[in-house]
């Protein structure tokens, strides 16, 4: 066996987690997990327990530190958020390292940036994790589906919200109780806006419209609507006409004139705006 990858891990939250039980069981996986070694992890807190056993001596909270550790060639990105995620993410790309992130914020924001940067480096940024991860989504858009002229995109891609919805609609249960009961499962954050408010579906389009559609969305552009104000009567009303509510992500390709025009109102998380150049994304 030749010399291990070495990876870098920022952020050991859920996802974090995931990572490093399935580095420390790779029997019965693809055998390139068997050639990557954890080097290197950073955390906010490092007196927190948690789930997985790490050596206390791989562990700091100087993200950086671990980004420039000479051992590390890979970074792998879970820390969520913009900053420092984006600075980390361009140090490391600058270093000449490969990074993997599922940080969607991140990339409906600074995608282009970031694309520009890994392809004049000639390193990768891998993102498929930050949408659909287990559909999955970004890689069919990209190659597969790469020479069709896509339309439109919609779809249910906030998986917290979905369970939430879910529930109320099997009546009885209200918006806090089933929130609360997500928070505990594990499958909404202690700080649930993201998801409730429309945040994370919006990061998500604006995602794939990019990949889609040829040219990177103005994240800021795209009207957004939660579920935070929903109420059980809602629900209920939805369940009599025979309907269910969701929480939905929509993107449609507009034609003005010789151009793309600007995105209609459009309902819940909505966005348009394709642009006709094909964007910097071929390391992504």
């Amino acid at each position: 066996m030749g010399k291990k990858i070495g990876l870098g891990l920022l952020g050991l939250g859920t996802v974090g987690v995931g990572v490093v039980k399935i580095l420390q069981t790779p029997d019965g996986r693809h055998p390139l997990v068997g050639d990557l070694e954890l080097v290197r992890v950073s955390v906010r807190d490092i007196s927190r327990s948690r789930p997985v056993e790490i050596s206390s001596e791989l562990i700091t909270n100087d993200p950086l530190s671990v980004v420039e550790d000479p051992r590390v060639d890979v970074v792998v990105e879970v820390m969520g958020g913009i900053e420092p995620a984006r600075t980390l993410i361009m140090r490391a790309i600058s270093l000449g390292k490969s990074v993997v992130t599922a940080n969607k914020a991140v990339i409906a924001r600074h995608g282009e940036e970031i694309a520009s940067a890994a392809s004049a480096a000639g390193v990768y940024v891998l993102i498929e994790a930050a949408v659909g991860g287990g559909i999955p989504i970004i890689e069919p858009l990209k190659q597969s589906l790469g020479g069709n002229r896509i339309e439109k995109i919609t779809g249910i891609i906030n998986g917290t919200t979905n369970y939430i919805l879910s529930c109320m609609a099997g009546g009885g249960v209200s918006y806090e109780e089933v929130l609360k009961e997500a928070q505990g499962l594990g499958y909404a954050e202690a700080d649930p806006f993201a998801d409730v408010g429309g945040i994370d579906a919006a990061d998500k389009i604006a995602i794939l419209s990019w990949l889609a559609f040829g040219g990177p969305v103005e994240r800021s552009s795209i009207p957004t609507q939660g579920i935070s104000e929903l109420e059980g009567i809602d629900v209920e009303y939805a369940n009599k006409l025979g309907y269910r509510l969701k929480l939905i992500a929509l993107a449609e390709r507009i034609k003005s004139g010789s151009n793309f025009g600007p995105p209609p109102p459009l309902g819940n998380n909505s966005s348009t705006n394709s642009c006709s150049s094909q964007p910097s994304i071929g390391q992504c």
